[in-house]
Order: C-alpha cells, then sequence, then structure tokens
C-alpha cells in the first residue's frame, strides 16, 4: 500500500470529517488522554461461581461493579467494539472472543444510548468465514450492530510515532469512534507466551503481519500507546493454554469462567496473566508498556472490585 504525505491521528480525524460531511466523528477517545493516578483507576474481576451460570449475567454485573455501562458509554456515542475474531474457528477453541460476552457488550452499549455499535477485527483467515464460524455475524444481526468487514479502502496510513512503527495503515473505524472497547480472548500465544488485550490491536492496522511480529514487544506497545480504549475487557471464560494463537483442538482449552474489567490496560493484561500462573513482569510487552507510562502491571494499587454469579 503507498501513501503520500504521512498525517497525525488528529489531522486523519478532521480530514475523515470533511470526506464523510460530518458523519466521521470525533475520535476524541482516541487522542492522548490525561494520565489519571493509579487509586482513579479501577479493575473488576467477575467469576462464573454457579453451575449453569450464564455468561451474560456475568458480563452485565461485572459493568454493573465499575459503576455501569453509562460510565463510559453516552447516550448518542459511536462505539466500536474490538473483539478478537480473526481465526475461523467455533467458540469452544477459545480462539476467538466468547459470543456471548461480545452479544451482552453490545448490548450495554445499546442499552446506554449508543447511536451505532460497530464490530471491527482484521481477521487473519477469511473474514465471512470468520465471522460465521465465531458467532460474529449472527450476532450483529441479532442486535443490529455493523460488522465491518476489512477492505484497503478502509485502512488509512497513519503516524504511530512508535519506538518502532511510524507510518502505518490504521483500520480507520477505529479512530472515527467515540468511544472503543477492547474485547480480547486471552490465550497462548507462540511468540509473546500470551495474547491479551494489548496484542488485540494488531487487529485494528493493516500491512505485513511478519513485519509486525518482528520485535514483537515493542509492536505491541506502540500499537498500545496508539489506540486508546475507553475499557478493556479481558473474556477469560475458556482460555486456550497452548497451541496459540489459532488452537483448533478442545485439548488446548481451560475453562475458567472468569472476565476481567480496566481502565488501565497494562494492569488488565497483568491480572489476565496470572490466570495462566505468569509473572506479569515477565511478559516483555507488559514491562515495556508500564515504562512507557501506558498503566501499571501492579493491579493492586488500583480500585479492586470483585463480583461472582
Amino acid at each position: 500500500m503507498n501513501f503520500t504525505r504521512p498525517i497525525t491521528r488528529r489531522e486523519s480525524i478532521k480530514k475523515l470529517a470533511v470526506i464523510s460531511g460530518g458523519v466521521a466523528l470525533s475520535g476524541a477517545a482516541q487522542l492522548p488522554l490525561p494520565t489519571l493516578a493509579e487509586s482513579n483507576r479501577f479493575i473488576v474481576e467477575g467469576i462464573g461461581q454457579t453451575e449453569g451460570y450464564a455468561v451474560k449475567d456475568l458480563t452485565r454485573k461485572v459493568f454493573e461493579e465499575a459503576g455501569g455501562i453509562k460510565q463510559f458509554i453516552s447516550k448518542g456515542d459511536v462505539v466500536v467494539v474490538k473483539p478478537n475474531i480473526s481465526w475461523a474457528r467455533q467458540p469452544q477453541f477459545a480462539a476467538t472472543t466468547h459470543p456471548e460476552v461480545l452479544e451482552t457488550v453490545i448490548e450495554l452499549c445499546r442499552d446506554a444510548g449508543a447511536k451505532k455499535v460497530r464490530i471491527v477485527d482484521h481477521t487473519i483467515h477469511d473474514a465471512r468465514r470468520c465471522f460465521a464460524i465465531s458467532g460474529a455475524g449472527k450476532i450483529a444481526k441479532k442486535t443490529g450492530a455493523d460488522l465491518v468487514y476489512p477492505r484497503e479502502s478502509l485502512m488509512r496510513g497513519m503516524n504511530i510515532r512508535g519506538d518502532r512503527l511510524d507510518v502505518w495503515p490504521v483500520f480507520v473505524p477505529t479512530i472515527e469512534a467515540d468511544k472503543l472497547i477492547n474485547l480480547p480472548v486471552a490465550k497462548h500465544h507462540s511468540l509473546t507466551t500470551l495474547t491479551l488485550g494489548m496484542k488485540n490491536w494488531i487487529g485494528s492496522v493493516g500491512g505485513s503481519r511478519w513485519s509486525l511480529h518482528q520485535d514483537i514487544h515493542q509492536t505491541i506497545v506502540d500499537l498500545a500507546q496508539f489506540f486508546k480504549p475507553t475499557v478493556t475487557m479481558i473474556d477469560a471464560i475458556r482460555i486456550m493454554t497452548r497451541n496459540g494463537p489459532s488452537g483448533g483442538s478442545a485439548s488446548d482449552v481451560a475453562v475458567k469462567n472468569t472476565l476481567i474489567l480496566s481502565d488501565d490496560p497494562v494492569a488488565a493484561d497483568a491480572k489476565a496473566a496470572l490466570i495462566f500462573n505468569r509473572k506479569p513482569n515477565s511478559l516483555g510487552f507488559i514491562r515495556l508498556a508500564q515504562k512507557h507510562g501506558l498503566g501499571t502491571y501492579d493491579f493492586e494499587k488500583l480500585n479492586q472490585k470483585k463480583v461472582t454469579v
């Protein structure tokens, strides 16, 4: 893909608004956010303990424990939900975000008065197959969410301003949104040990995946620094413990019945790492992210809450 003069996020948001006649929104949630004291940030862990509990109930209760969806989504917002649905795998294999978690988050955004909710992921396998097999297509139809198919016309060269990444094609809907919800599945990864919240942003850009996987820990941090989600909810209902990120065998999956919600992306990943019995500071991208000031892996400094169903 060829680009002319690199443009910054702020410039691109202004240009997108002109190009679309004012339809593209301000994207303020994607601009640099003020640094919050750790004590003002939160992390909520939700655990399904009751036999036969409902995943949708757990998802709702986790948001309620954080103050309710209206703390994050306002009436009239255009919301992008970024799940991990990059693989054409059925939900039971834990390669993709749990469909009931995705459905509930969309419903919550609708309840808060969101004008539009868009499901966005730049898939690795064929998008139509990914959307059909993961359940995302059915969810979009049921909830009225827009299911955005990745294509070159929706990529825009932007200045990432990272330590490694400079100008890179970015999936335009993610920067048009008023609010951005990161909704990854927690799983093993052959290069980074784990793929959690911050790594999920690789599915929000184009370009060469091979190139992105070179010095991958710094790539993850560069993208996490660029994409600033309103909140991150990590789906650990089922986790992939080996052969990630694509998996494909039931023997690779463990049931943990856990959700983690936070406005600190580093803390969210750190808390999720413990589910795999990994020390957060043993993971390169988590250490780098804290060093770059994106958050803290010492999540005990945050306002911690727990909910069970």
